[in-house]
């Protein structure tokens, strides 16, 4: 497909920035799903606790990158800003899930790890659905 299509009445174009957000949606579940093999490594082994720790500033570093680039596609680029709430939320339930983590607060630490894995791939699956319709 050469043109641009028309998703919710606007002209998408495959920007750098789109691409850009596209491989940082892929990135960020791999660093989440890296997260999660690492707190099974915390639980079973005494190395366990530094990988989850240094996991957990990979998935801060690309929350942020991630927050960035949906900016990126929607205000210079003219794009959707329909990735923008989800990616903000992301960092901020990333900071939270972080202080809750170094709070020992599992009860609610874990099942945000959970969430946030699951807000991970449905932005992967909103941001490719828009790459293959454009």
């Amino acid at each position: 497909m050469t043109a641009p299509s028309a998703i919710a009445g606007r002209p998408v174009e495959q920007t750098w920035a789109m691409r850009a957000l596209r491989a940082v949606a892929v990135l960020h579940v791999v660093v989440l799903l890296t997260q999660a093999v690492t707190a099974g490594l915390l639980l079973s082994s005494p190395g366990g606790r530094a990988l989850h720790l240094a996991s957990a500033g990979a998935v801060a570093v690309v929350a942020l990158l991630h927050l960035v680039l949906a900016i990126l596609v929607w205000r210079p680029a003219g794009g959707p800003a329909g990735f923008i709430p989800l990616a903000a939320s992301m960092l901020v339930f990333t900071v939270v899930a972080a202080v809750l983590g170094m709070a020992h607060v599992k009860a609610v630490h874990v099942p945000l790890g959970v969430m946030l894995f699951g807000g991970g791939v449905m932005q992967l699956q909103r941001v490719m659905a828009r790459q293959a319709r454009a």
